[in-house]
């Protein structure tokens, strides 16, 4: 079945306002939780913590902490509607400038790793930083420990179009050529943030996408004791899709098939609604719209297409609001 969202965003009520988890990380969950937190004021980010470039990057290996990066996007993302705290989400997501030192780290960075070691606690930390900027919801990593992301990529190699090779690390896997078969995470055997399983235990919505699918959105479902919460969740569960496929990542992936590469990975979860940009999906030919409600259709979900599309290829946060003010419940 496919529809069409439309109509005006509903007003946060304390009353009526669904408990939201939103899973992912960077640029496509800060602009999923800007949106949501328009229609709910009931709201957890679930964020990834295998960032191993820039900043994050650096911050990690010196210190041994948590990438910080995708975190503090998050905590910006819901900072409160006033000038204060909008000047202090500004002020988090400011990057020193130059080669030396500070040079390409982001402020909130490096404020995170200070409120890391100063409460001692990595959850605790996360809440201060919310608390500063008054942040409508609250941020949690997927772990308590830094995680390694590993790929299976087809076609690594140009010379060798069919070889299939592993890739280690999160920008090595998004920037690597070739169609990518799998991730998983290392180590193997680590477990979730606490935290994290009991906001999926207690959630009424579950929201998956946009983002990055392989390097931001499957490591929550390889996480195994997080994907089987996911999965075994009574939440609504909504997958919204990318706008167009991602180079070096999902370049060669249609529609359907970034449907079928989360089922792949997460055998066990279904989901309720599948959301995708009506201009994006008509754009497509009639055979991959076709695949698309098939891909949909199979795995139990609804279809809807809706005007999500801003700039480039991100979503606008006040469009992706109105829709998700008609599938939340």
């Amino acid at each position: 079945m496919v529809g069409v969202a439309t109509g005006a965003t509903p007003a946060p009520s304390a009353r009526t306002a669904p408990s939201v988890v939103a899973l992912g990380g960077g640029h496509g969950l800060a602009v999923s939780l800007r949106a949501l937190r328009r229609v709910t004021d009931q709201l957890t980010a679930i964020v990834g913590v295998a960032d191993d470039g820039g900043s994050s990057g650096r911050l990690r290996q010196e210190f041994g902490i948590l990438p910080p990066g995708d975190l503090r996007m998050a905590v910006a993302a819901l900072c409160a509607d006033e000038p204060s705290a909008r000047d202090w989400a500004e002020v988090l997501q400011f990057r020193f400038p130059g080669d030396g030192e500070l040079g390409g780290h982001a402020v909130g960075n490096v404020l995170m790793a200070a409120l890391w070691e100063r409460t001692g606690d990595l959850v605790a930390g996360l809440d201060e930083l919310g608390s500063l900027v008054g942040a409508v919801g609250r941020v949690l990593p997927c772990s308590l420990e830094p995680l390694g992301i590993r790929a299976r990529i087809r076609g690594h190699d140009p010379a060798e179009p069919d070889a299939v090779g592993e890739v280690g690390g999160q920008v090595q896997i998004a920037t690597t050529p070739g169609r990518v078969e799998r991730v998983w995470l290392e180590p193997a055997d680590a477990r979730p943030c606490a935290q994290a399983l009991q906001a999926v235990a207690d959630a009424e919505v579950i929201i998956l996408g946009p983002g990055s699918w392989f390097t931001s959105l499957m490591p929550h479902l390889v996480l195994p004791e997080l994907g089987a919460a996911v999965a075994g969740a009574p939440a609504r569960k909504i997958v919204v899709l990318n706008l167009d496929p991602q180079e070096g990542e999902t370049g060669d992936l249609s529609p359907a098939e970034h449907i079928e590469a989360l089922s792949a990975h997460a055998p066990e979860l279904r989901c309720d609604v599948v959301l995708a940009d009506q201009r994006h999906v008509g754009a497509t030919s009639t055979s991959t719209r076709r695949e698309l409600m098939a891909a949909c259709r199979d795995w139990g979900a609804e279809l809807i297409l809706a005007d999500v599309a801003g700039l480039g290829d991100r979503h606008d946060p006040h469009k992706l609001a109105r829709a998700f003010g008609t599938v939340l419940t």
